[in-house]
This record gives structure tokens, C-alpha cells and sequence, in this order.
């Protein structure tokens, strides 16, 4: 006799479909459950069934399959023997790795940019500044993270390294979900908002040296939040080597 069916996780009714997403079918799936596990609709310990989310998604299973070695490379996924596969706590060790990372790699990138940046580009800037503020009255936190995402990813395409975007996000997925907890009285918006409004400005004045420290400073946001965050939410986090 087979053993009882594991329920799927609470948050599968409300993954997005795929069809209308750009991309290879594993890459969209990816991105859907990244989004879901950052975003916490899938909490550590949630379990993900390759069958459940190939019938959610209408997908074959092969993509699915894709989709969760992925996640795994990326610290959010663990593949239990015999148990099945599960969302991971959120690894510390992880976290300040893809900090230090980023770091040095926005620092350079937004050094650049002012060098290279145009008139149109700030002006595209500018608007996701406004729709960062617009999300902020109206505590949208998760259009405030996308937003701050796409406020960073024109960074780099004024730097002309539109490449350097899909670096930086794979080595960050534990880092967002560190960034999504924070949102509110730990990291205030208007505080991340400040410091965007510093790069802009930077980046508007063609000064290097400036853009690269406003960038520094906003990156380290991360780290004076982490420990609040963690206090608060200690069933979310793994052990410090973790």
C-alpha cells in the first residue's frame, strides 16, 4: 500500500501562470517559485512537489525538475532522501556572501554608469524613483522590491552590462528574502529611497567616485538590518554556517 499523499504547500493555489513570462519554460518556472519563496508565500520547511507545481503551472514535470536544481544552487530548495524537497531557512552565511558579492559588483558597475550614463536613461530612473515613492504611501511592499530591482538592473544597463543583472541575481535570491522581511520599521522605505535618490544624483552629476559611495552605503542597508530581522523571525533562519 502506498503511503498518504503530502498536502502541497498552502501558497501553491496562488502561483502566477507561466504563459504569458518571456523565456525558456524552466527558466519562467524558476522565477515564479523564486518569487514565491522570497516573497514568503512559501515559508521555510514548505514542501514542493515536482507533480504539484507541473498541474498548478500546466507544465510537464521535466521543467519543474529543472526549475527546482536551480533553486537548490541557489540555497532555497533541499532535496531530502526519501522525504522529498523543501524550502530551505534562510542561510546567514549565504546572505553576507551574496552582500559582499553584489557589493563589489554594483560599486564598479554604478562607477561606471555615471561615466556612460544618458538622458534617457535617467529619465527612466526617475520614473521607477517615482513609482518607489508611490509604492511607499501606499506600504506596496512587494511593488517597492520590484521596482528597487528594476531601479538596480538600469544601473547596469547604463553601464552597458545588461549581462551583470542575471549575475547579481543569482547569487541574491537569500538576500531578497532577507530584504522582503526587512521592508517596514527595520528598513524603512523612505530611508531606501534616500539612498536610491543619492545614486541618482550621482549618476546625474557624472561623478564616479560619488555614485560608487552612495551604492556602498545602500548595499550595506542589508547589513545593519540583518540581525533585527532575524531576532524577529528566528524560525526563518538557518544556523550561522549554514
Amino acid at each position: 500500500m502506498g503511503g498518504a499523499r503530502r498536502k502541497p504547500a498552502d501558497g501553491m493555489a496562488a502561483l502566477p501562470m507561466p504563459g504569458d513570462m518571456p523565456g525558456p519554460v524552466n527558466q519562467r518556472i524558476y522565477r515564479i517559485l523564486r518569487e514565491a519563496i522570497v516573497k514568503g508565500t512559501f515559508p521555510p520547511g514548505s514542501p514542493l512537489s515536482e507533480k504539484d507545481v507541473s498541474e498548478r503551472l500546466g507544465v510537464s514535470r521535466q521543467p519543474v525538475r529543472e526549475a527546482f536544481i536551480k533553486l537548490g544552487e541557489a540555497g532555497l530548495v533541499q532535496v531530502l532522501p526519501q522525504r522529498g524537497t523543501f524550502v530551505m531557512k534562510i542561510s546567514p552565511k549565504r546572505v553576507e556572501d551574496g552582500r559582499f558579492i553584489r557589493e563589489a559588483v554594483e560599486v564598479a558597475v554604478a562607477g561606471r554608469a555615471a561615466q556612460r550614463v544618458t538622458a534617457p536613461q535617467l529619465a527612466a530612473m526617475a520614473g521607477l524613483l517615482a513609482g518607489q515613492r508611490r509604492a511607499a504611501r501606499d506600504n506596496d511592499t512587494a511593488s517597492f522590491l520590484d521596482l528597487d530591482d528594476a531601479f538596480h538592473q538600469a544601473i547596469g544597463g547604463a553601464a552597458d552590462c545588461p549581462a551583470v543583472w542575471q549575475t547579481i541575481e543569482n547569487i541574491k535570491a537569500n538576500m531578497d528574502r532577507v530584504r522582503y522581511l526587512s521592508l517596514g520599521d527595520v528598513s524603512p522605505l523612505d530611508r531606501l529611497i534616500e539612498q536610491h535618490e543619492a545614486i541618482y544624483q550621482a549618476l546625474r552629476d557624472g561623478d564616479a567616485p560619488a555614485a560608487q559611495a552612495a551604492m556602498a552605503r545602500h548595499l550595506r542597508e542589508l547589513t545593519m538590518s540583518f540581525e533585527p530581522i532575524r531576532a524577529r523571525n528566528p524560525g526563518w533562519f538557518g544556523a550561522e554556517d549554514d
